[in-house]
């Protein structure tokens, strides 16, 4: 069924569903089922996961870091499936700020996604940094090559300008890239990985369970929780399945699967690649003690050579485009979103959307931030993957406090109106998950084991993570954008009954057509302010 609506535009079933929640189609549907998969698993990006975090993870705690990518997966796959169901009644772009607004209020939703961009954008920017290497191992005969900070700042830059440049052209582009990037991914990952099992094993198994002397001091411990971040850096991105929920044809029932396809599928094929790296390794205990620049290009180079190698460096870059791609989009959506309810500083600059509806204003101040954040990691070379331990910080405070909103929400009476839910399972699954992220969060604020970094530096992601927090606190405290909204919240209950409802009569599409738009609505703010002008007028009028 099909309602004429506003200058012969029809009101049909995914329009109908969005404009219940307040809003009006903004974007074309052009992210399909597997294009919203293949963004979420390329935001996750096991290949660009693996690449950049081998190192760190073997010379930190050896082959058992590999633990960490099964203790995340299974943490994850739980947040996936909270997730699941509250984009499944909230298919809205944002994804995150609309969750948390609409499961409880403005104010939690704002200090929320302010912390959560703060990730975002550290997220786009550890990930083109992480690339440099590979870029110059390309260009390079010596594949084993390490860049330096200035190799780093201006390939980094360059990724991110390319990237916006693709972005700028619209959903279709960032569809194909995501295909594009997602078969990068399969060859990088599953063909690559599948080979080096198979036919270049020069290691027994046995040596995953081997420590090779890490942990200083006999502290094995300490040494294997500071490899943590291999596996909560690697399960971060399938949220991003549901940042562009408005692009996304029939999202209640696509995106679920998509996110929870992207942990299990995108932390599979990453486990599998880590495995082959160690066990194809020629020289293992040298890669743990730090010996060599690059080992995956090493690795690579002593199985496929100098040829095969710069192939493969081909693909992971596409990968490594593709994932910075996805990035900024989710970030810009996010931004827009945020935008559109008027809480974000400059709304009428970032809710504006280009004739190939992107929203590129949002695009540019996210790209505009990664580049500050290089000249950062330019004057603090070293502390790039401290960096990147606030970024997952950030970014698992900002799950947790959707995750705590839905526990709740449903402790108040909510039942999922989506068309996915997790039903009796609902309690357990989101209890597990919130334990899951708490801890989580303990273990990226520890302080680097580094005795010898500065206090500031060995601190660096919690002093980051406060920093953000107290910035945004101050700003909502001043300012208090939320005032400003026009958007509802705390509406899950109500929302979720009519949704039931409205499927069970099937008339969602004509009882959609009188729900008034977010957009339209004075605020609360407004409101008051014209209450007072016409109480001074009516006073001037008197006198």
């Amino acid at each position: 069924m099909s309602i004429n609506h506003g200058g012969g535009r029809s009101l049909a079933g995914d329009d109908a569903h969005l404009r219940v929640l307040g809003y009006e189609e903004k974007f074309d549907r052009k992210i399909g089922q597997w294009s919203n998969f293949a963004l979420g698993f390329l935001y996750l990006s096991p290949l660009v996961g693996v690449l950049s975090m081998f190192t760190q993870a073997l010379t930190t705690a050896g082959p058992p870091a590999i633990g960490w990518l099964l203790i995340a997966a299974f943490g994850q796959l739980l947040v996936a499936m909270v997730f699941g169901e509250i984009v499944s009644q909230f298919p809205i772009a944002g994804g995150l700020y609309q969750w948390a607004r609409r499961l409880w209020n403005g104010p939690y939703a704002w200090i929320m996604s302010w912390i959560y961009i703060a990730g975002i954008v550290v997220g786009c920017t550890t990930t083109a940094m992480f690339s440099a290497d590979f870029v110059l191992a390309l260009f390079h005969s010596d594949s084993n090559i390490s860049s330096t900070p200035l190799q780093k700042f201006i390939i980094a830059t360059c990724v991110v300008l390319i990237c916006i440049g693709l972005n700028s052209t619209g959903s279709k582009t960032l569809a194909t890239i995501a295909k594009v990037g997602l078969a990068a991914e399969v060859a990088g990952i599953v063909v690559v990985g599948l080979y080096l099992l198979i036919f270049a094993r020069k290691n027994e198994f046995s040596v995953l369970f081997n420590t090779f002397g890490t942990g200083s001091g006999g502290d094995y411990t300490s040494a294997f929780f500071t490899a943590a971040i291999i596996g909560l850096v690697l399960y971060y991105g399938f949220e991003a399945c549901g940042e562009v929920a408005e692009e996304t044809p029939n999202p209640s029932r696509a995106i679920p699967r998509s996110m929870m396809l992207t942990v299990v599928l995108g932390g599979g094929a990453a486990i599998f690649a880590f495995v082959g790296y160690i066990l194809a390794a020629p020289n293992l205990q040298a890669i743990v003690d730090g010996e060599v620049a690059n080992p995956i290009t090493a690795i690579l180079t002593d199985t496929f050579g100098v040829a095969g190698t710069k192939i493969f460096l081909l693909i992971a870059l596409t990968s490594f485009l593709a994932c910075v791609m996805g990035q900024q989009a989710a970030g810009s959506r996010l931004i827009f979103s945020f935008a559109r309810d008027d809480m974000f500083p400059g709304s009428n600059i970032f809710k504006k959307i280009s004739n190939r509806k992107v929203p590129l204003n949002a695009l540019g101040f996210v790209a505009g931030l990664c580049i500050l954040l290089f000249l950062l990691l330019f004057l603090l070379p070293d502390a790039l993957f401290r960096v990147a331990a606030f970024q997952m910080l950030a970014g698992y405070f900002a799950f947790q406090m959707v995750v705590f909103a839905a526990l709740r929400a449903r402790a108040k009476g909510w039942r999922p109106g989506g068309s996915w839910t997790l039903g009796k399972w609902g309690w357990p699954v989101g209890i597990g998950a919130l334990v899951y992220g708490v801890f989580s969060m303990i273990v990226l604020a520890r302080p680097n084991g580094d005795q010898e970094l500065p206090f500031y530096d060995r601190w660096i992601a919690l002093i980051g993570f406060v920093v953000v927090s107290v910035v945004g606190l101050l700003y909502m405290w001043i300012a208090k954008p939320y005032r400003k909204s026009t958007a509802p919240e705390g509406d899950a209950i109500d929302i979720a009954n009519l949704l039931r409802e409205h499927r069970a009569k099937h008339d969602m599409e004509s009882f959609a057509e009188g729900v008034p738009l977010a957009e339209s609505r004075l605020s609360p703010e407004v409101t008051r302010r014209s209450a007072e002008t016409e109480r001074r007028d009516t006073v001037s009028s008197a006198d």
